[in-house]
């Protein structure tokens, strides 16, 4: 399966942002956001272009409404956090830990799960397609009310995992 990566994504040249300084509804195009760490931050309705999240920590955060196209995450802790109708688009995550997060009516369009912890999370009413796990642990997560589309598991671990009235039929 072929799974388009982030686009128009130049490392040299992005920005460095901190995300405590950002507001909701605010559009962030080419910056990278390195080595932060928080707890319980929201954001709400931010839309991400072109960005890079390197090392970033934010636990039991809740991140709303908000959009990330062609964006690299990588070495970042997303645990138990709360992602709530947000779109990733071309999307990657890389060696990244997002155990026991729900991600509820979020939509997934060619992302990229690489050696990623994602353990115990719950994916609810989510739109997901072009989508490929890989080298990931998925264990005791749920899978419920899905529409799912062109979904690759690749070395993964799926113990315990339930897909509830999700469709797993091969088209």
């Amino acid at each position: 399966m072929k799974i388009v990566k982030p686009q128009n994504l130049n490392i040299g040249k992005l920005t460095k942002n901190l995300l405590k300084n950002l507001n909701s509804e605010t559009d962030i195009n080419y910056s990278i956001f390195e080595n932060e760490e928080y707890n319980n931050i929201n954001l709400y309705q931010i839309e991400f272009k072109n960005c890079k999240f390197n090392n970033i920590s934010i636990q039991k955060g809740i991140l709303e409404k908000t959009t990330f196209i062609d964006v690299i995450f990588e070495y970042c802790n997303f645990s138990n956090t709360e992602f709530s109708e947000n779109s990733f688009i071309r999307c990657r995550f890389n060696n990244c830990k997002i155990s026991g997060s729900n991600f509820i009516e979020n939509r997934f369009h060619n992302v990229s799960f690489i050696e990623t912890n994602a353990s115990y999370i719950n994916l609810y009413m989510s739109s997901i397609e072009n989508i490929m796990f890989q080298n990931t642990g998925l264990q005791n997560s749920y899978f419920q009310e899905n529409k799912l589309k062109n979904v690759c598991f690749n070395n993964v671990n799926l113990v315990y995992t339930r897909f509830l009235k999700t469709s797993l039929k091969v088209q």
